[in-house]
C-alpha cells in the first residue's frame, strides 16, 4: 500500500513542478491577453475608466480608417524586414569569420556582443549625439569635404527610418553571431573533409554544405527578428519618439501614444492587431523554415 502511494506520488512529482511556471504565465500573459482582446470591443477610456460598455468592432474600424495607424503598420513591417535582413547577414559574415580559434578571437567576438548588453537608453543618447546635426559624422563627413551630406539623420523625413534601421542592426549583429557560430560548430567537419578530397571549391562547400545544414540556425535567427521587429518600441522610442511627424511611427508606438491620450479602447485593439500580425507571420516564417531543415 505505501509502496503504491509513493509510486504515484513520484508519477505527480513532475506535474506539481510546472504549477507555479504555469500560474506566473497564466496571470502575466494569458489574463493580459484575453483583457486586452474584451476591452478593445469596449468604449473604454479615460473618462469611463470604471463603467466601459460594450461597443463591438468599433475601436477597429476607427484604427483601420486611420492613416497614421496604416502608416504604421507599413512601418513596422519596413522595419522588421529591414533588419532582419541586416542582422541576419551581418550576423552570417561575423560567424564565418570568427568560427575557427585564433588569438584575439574571443576578445573580437565579445567586441560585436557588447552591443546587445547596452542600454537602449545609453544608446539612445550615444546616437542622438552622432547623429545630431552638429554631432560626429556630419563633423566627419564636413572633414572629408562631404559638408553637402550633413542633415539631422534622426530628425529628417527619409534619413530617420534607415538610421534607426541601421542602429538596431548595429545592436543585435553579434546576438545573431553566436547563433550562427553555434550552428557552424554543430556541423562535422568530415562533409568538408570529403568535399575537398572531391574537389569542391570554397564557395562549392558554402552552398552546398554550410548553408543547407544552417537552415535550423537561420530558423531561430529569422523567427526572433522577424517577431521582435514586429514589437519593437524601445529603440525607436528613445531615439525618434515616432518621429520626424509620424515618419518612424510603429505599431508599438501608436499604441503607447492612443493610450497616453486616454484612447485605452482603441489602444487594446491595435495590440490585439499587432498581436495577430505577429503570430501569423511568424507561423508562416517558421513552418516554411523549418520545412526545409536538414538532419545531420
Amino acid at each position: 500500500m505505501f509502496s503504491k502511494k509513493k509510486n504515484n506520488i513520484k508519477n505527480h512529482y513532475p506535474t506539481w513542478l510546472t504549477i507555479p511556471a504555469i500560474l506566473i504565465y497564466t496571470v502575466f500573459f494569458i489574463l493580459p491577453v484575453i483583457m486586452s482582446i474584451v476591452l478593445s470591443t469596449t468604449d473604454w477610456n479615460i473618462t469611463r475608466l470604471t463603467e466601459p460598455s460594450f461597443s463591438g468592432i468599433k475601436n477597429y474600424a476607427i484604427i483601420l480608417s486611420n492613416s497614421i495607424f496604416t502608416k504604421s503598420i507599413l512601418n513596422t513591417l519596413i522595419f522588421a524586414t529591414a533588419t532582419t535582413i541586416l542582422k541576419t547577414l551581418f550576423g552570417l559574415i561575423l560567424a564565418l569569420a570568427l568560427v575557427k580559434s585564433f588569438r584575439g578571437n574571443n576578445i573580437l567576438r565579445t567586441l560585436y556582443y557588447l552591443p546587445c548588453v547596452l542600454s537602449i537608453v545609453v544608446v539612445g543618447v550615444l546616437f542622438t549625439a552622432i547623429m545630431d546635426y552638429d554631432g560626429m559624422l556630419n563633423n566627419i563627413l564636413r572633414a572629408v569635404g562631404l559638408d553637402f551630406i550633413a542633415t539631422n539623420w534622426l530628425g529628417k523625413y527619409g534619413t530617420a527610418m534607415a538610421s534607426v534601421i541601421s542602429i538596431e542592426s548595429w545592436m543585435w549583429s553579434g546576438f545573431c553571431m553566436f547563433i550562427f557560430i553555434a550552428g557552424l560548430q554543430a556541423i562535422p567537419q568530415s562533409f568538408y573533409e570529403s568535399a575537398a578530397i572531391d574537389g569542391a571549391s570554397t564557395w562549392q562547400k558554402f552552398r552546398h554544405i554550410t548553408l543547407p545544414l544552417l537552415v535550423p540556425s537561420f530558423t531561430v535567427v529569422i523567427t526572433l527578428n522577424i517577431t521582435g521587429g514586429m514589437k519593437v518600441f524601445d529603440i525607436v522610442y528613445v531615439l525618434t519618439n515616432g518621429g520626424p511627424g509620424f515618419d518612424t511611427q510603429v505599431l508599438n508606438t501608436y499604441t503607447y501614444r492612443a493610450f497616453g491620450l486616454g484612447l485605452l479602447g482603441e489602444a487594446a485593439a491595435s495590440a490585439v492587431v499587432l498581436a495577430i500580425i505577429v503570430v501569423i507571420i511568424a507561423f508562416i516564417i517558421n513552418r516554411k523554415l523549418t520545412n526545409r531543415e536538414v538532419e545531420i
